[in-house]
């Protein structure tokens, strides 16, 4: 009695994932040599872009190989949420105005106060409806998010108006 083995199931998206994969390892790998290394530093900066664009290789590699032997990925079941209702595309088009405004006002107001207004404008347009509320959670997160970046990382934010005073 002879056994029919199923064909395997190819997904060739899979494999569209994986070139994509390697070819940024690889690009990252290759950007790497051209950070300025000092003799000060024995490990460098180019050593995490090597480990990191290594690692995306090999992943690439491993999907590939996955992707050979029939392994698809399984689709997502959505515990609580309806999969056949369709999106909510004026939440999706009040979210993009919301970051198209911050990116634009970002240099004149500053980032203390973007930050509040982006934060509180994604809660508005998620269904928040504490708009008080949401200004002072978003004006915490951002004055500390503006400090942690300019005091802890000493990476400069734009105080804009702000200028002086924070």
């Amino acid at each position: 009695m002879a056994t029919t083995a199923e064909p395997v199931r190819v997904d060739r998206a899979q494999y569209l994932l994986a070139a994509g994969l390697a070819v940024v390892g690889i690009l990252t790998i290759v950007d790497a040599r051209g950070l300025n290394v000092g003799f000060d530093d024995p490990v460098g900066p180019r050593v995490f872009p090597y480990v990191i664009g290594t690692v995306m290789v090999v992943l690439a590699v491993l999907l590939a190989v996955a992707t050979s032997r029939g392994d698809v990925a399984e689709g997502e079941e959505g515990e609580d949420i309806d999969l056949t209702t369709p999106p909510d595309w004026v939440t999706v088009g009040k979210l993009v105005g919301i970051l198209v405004l911050n990116i634009a006002l970002v240099n004149v107001l500053g980032w203390p106060i973007t930050g509040a207004l982006l934060f509180a404008g994604c809660a508005w347009s998620l269904g928040s409806r504490t708009l008080l509320r949401d200004v002072l959670v978003g004006a915490v997160l951002s004055v500390g998010s503006w400090y942690f970046f300019y005091v802890g990382l000493d990476v400069p934010l734009p105080p804009g108006i702000l200028d002086g005073v924070l």
